[in-house]
């Protein structure tokens, strides 16, 4: 994980997240949390996966595992994955969709590659993000929602393309219902487009996907890979001389500190290690006709404190 700074006051830092392999090929990029940033409002976690390509027989087989206190947020670009969970959904999600999942008190899914499209040569591309639960929602019983892709507000003007995956921003209100102030959007500039990033909600970033952004009044751009966090207040013109895709996120932070141990997230560390206990004794709900699962990581450090 590396760091870089910007020319521009309205810029905090700017973050290049370390590619990880995960094996055949598959890479993910963690921009977030990271040494030098934890959080972005509510968002604790923020994942680049691929893009990548199968060949026919293979694809993506994430086991199931549990969470606690969040909510988790996918978004693909391209290819498919089938989500199944202990409350029984049995869900595949495609480029333009949005996966919703709030794991309160406790949920355990999977994400899969489908027999079917395992049958041929398939492709995979998205990002998953985790979103932190306020302290009176922690707690909350599990869900999932699906939301399809022409269910999602999406404008189009002045060459900024923009898709309101979750919360609201620019007059656009997404149907996925949360928990708390945020703001998760796609936004495709072409070549020569200019966006003004309003301060709608306190702490905002964007996460470059491909191509490169300037901002009026810096000296160079923002490179595909880099999440770069706006200082609260901080009003932005982003511009891109030959076209960019990037990712908001941001919102309202939250009052109380958050732990974070594997896929776990709580206010309070005592119930990080309850998880913990119930995962090693099987007492989480299981999915249904799964049989494997993601034991927990040997020799497990405390949970991290964020702030």
């Amino acid at each position: 994980m590396t760091i870089r700074s910007s020319t521009i006051d309205a810029v905090d830092t700017i973050i290049l997240p370390p590619v990880r392999d995960l094996g055949d090929g598959f890479t993910v990029r963690r921009a977030l949390p990271s040494a030098h940033r934890r959080m972005v409002g509510p968002f604790i976690f923020f994942d680049q996966m691929g893009p990548a390509a199968f060949r026919a027989g293979e694809g993506l087989d994430v086991r199931p595992h549990p969470h606690i206190g969040l909510a988790t947020v996918t978004y693909l670009l391209d290819g498919e994955i089938l989500h199944r969970d202990s409350v029984g959904s049995v869900q595949p999600i495609r480029p333009g969709e949005v996966n919703w999942m709030t794991a309160g008190a406790g949920i355990v899914h999977s994400e899969r590659t489908a027999p079917e499209v395992r049958a041929a040569d398939a492709s995979l591309y998205g990002l998953q993000t985790w979103v932190a639960l306020p302290e009176r929602h922690e707690e909350a019983a599990s869900s999932f929602a699906h939301h399809k892709a022409g269910d999602i507000p999406r404008t189009d003007a002045d060459g900024v393309a923009m898709t309101v995956i979750v919360g609201r921003h620019d007059g656009l209100v997404s149907p996925v219902e949360t928990f708390s102030d945020m703001v998760y959007a796609d936004l495709t500039l072409a070549p020569g487009a200019r966006y003004q990033l309003r301060a709608e909600h306190v702490e905002r970033a964007v996460y470059v996907l491909s191509g490169d952004i300037g901002a009026e009044g810096q000296t160079g751009a923002f490179a595909a890979h880099e999440l770069v966090v706006f200082k609260p207040g901080a009003e932005i013109v982003l511009t891109s001389e030959r076209g960019a895709r990037l990712m908001l996120i941001g919102g309202e932070p939250l009052p109380e500190q958050r732990y974070i141990y594997w896929n776990f997230v709580s206010s309070r560390p005592e119930r990080i290690e309850q998880a913990k206990e119930d995962w090693r004794q099987r007492r989480f709900p299981g999915v249904p006709d799964e049989h494997e699962f993601i034991p927990l990581p040997d020799d497990p450090p405390a949970p991290v404190r964020y702030p």
